[in-house]
């Protein structure tokens, strides 16, 4: 139960679920659903009822670099899961070079399974005026699958 802890105590507080636990997508936007024949479909009498069989989750939903040395590259790994029971296809659109910012992943198909996106930047800060020593750079990666267009936002400050 969420009403009482590991001790059997009650809980002072709420609980806060992972949005991907509360069925919440933060950060999509559907695409017009397009009939592919090609695509893999899972007939089972099951599943007959059920209206959304696709989807994608990031795990984490965002990724937050800190304080980054200016010169230096750093990586991170998200996890792409499909959580729905057809195979499903994507692509990355790569952001662009002034973020510093790439995305490294194998293309194909994810079929029921989950697919790891590593997410290099390199830390360099653009224009020649003084900022303090601190510049932050904020970018929503966007990876397109079938059925809708999910934001990944990474964010950084370089020193």
């Amino acid at each position: 139960s969420l009403m009482v802890d590991v001790t059997g105590q009650t809980r002072k507080e709420k609980v806060i679920l992972p949005s991907y636990l509360q069925e919440k997508k933060p950060n999509t936007i559907p695409n017009k659903k397009i009939e592919d024949p090609v695509a893999g479909k899972v007939s089972i009498s099951s599943l007959a009822t059920r209206q959304d069989l696709t989807g994608f989750h990031l795990i984490p939903p965002q990724v937050t670099f800190g304080v980054l040395k200016e010169g230096c590259t750093y990586a991170t790994t998200v996890v792409m899961k499909n959580v729905g029971v057809h195979f499903s296809r994507f692509r990355v659109k790569q952001p662009p070079p002034y973020t510093g910012l790439r995305v490294m992943y194998t293309p194909g198909p994810v079929a029921g399974l989950q697919v790891e996106l590593e997410i290099e930047i390199l830390a360099m800060v653009i224009g020649g005026k003084d900022t303090g020593g601190l510049e932050e750079v904020s970018h929503d990666i966007e990876i397109l699958t079938e059925t809708e267009t999910l934001l990944l936002p990474v964010k950084a400050n370089i020193l």
